[in-house]
């Protein structure tokens, strides 16, 4: 792993928090950037999308995905994306139509060329696309597996 920066999707912010069978390598990601071991960039956003997939497909209470999203955001050391000018909403959404990726890749991935960010910690590869960007996608084809059967 190096250090960074890295920008966080919702579904690795979810995988991470969801303590699933393969939730490992994502929360050691989480954790490095909450001690500030490397450089990680993470879209407020994420955060309501995490708690979207955590309450919605990993049985979370919405009080729990809450606390564990509002506790990750707690987190001084995680360079806060906090923008949402239009300009980076109508470029991101040229990424997606430009490479047939969905409107939240666009977005993440505009949002990384914005920040100087070159690798998107990931669920898919849609981000392989895009240049000047690159995806480590986690989990493995192999864990993606377990996580289906989980």
């Amino acid at each position: 792993m190096s250090d960074g920066p890295y920008l966080y999707d919702i579904g690795e912010v979810a995988l991470a928090h969801a303590g699933t069978p393969v939730s490992e390598t994502p929360l050691s990601y989480v954790t490095d950037a909450i001690g500030g071991t490397i450089d990680a960039v993470v879209p407020y956003p994420a955060l309501f999308g995490a708690h979207v997939v955590l309450s919605n497909y990993y049985g979370f209470s919405n009080a729990d995905a809450s606390r564990l999203m509002g506790n990750f955001a707690d987190a001084s050391r995680v360079h806060w994306y906090d923008k949402m000018a239009e300009s980076t909403v109508r470029a991101g959404f040229g990424l997606a139509a430009d490479h047939n990726i969905d409107g939240w890749d666009g977005d993440y991935a505009r949002v990384a060329l914005e920040e100087g960010v070159e690798t998107i910690l990931t669920l898919d590869a849609d981000f392989e696309a895009v240049d000047n960007v690159t995806a480590n996608v986690m989990p493995s084809p192999e864990e993606c597996a377990t996580l289906n059967e989980y």
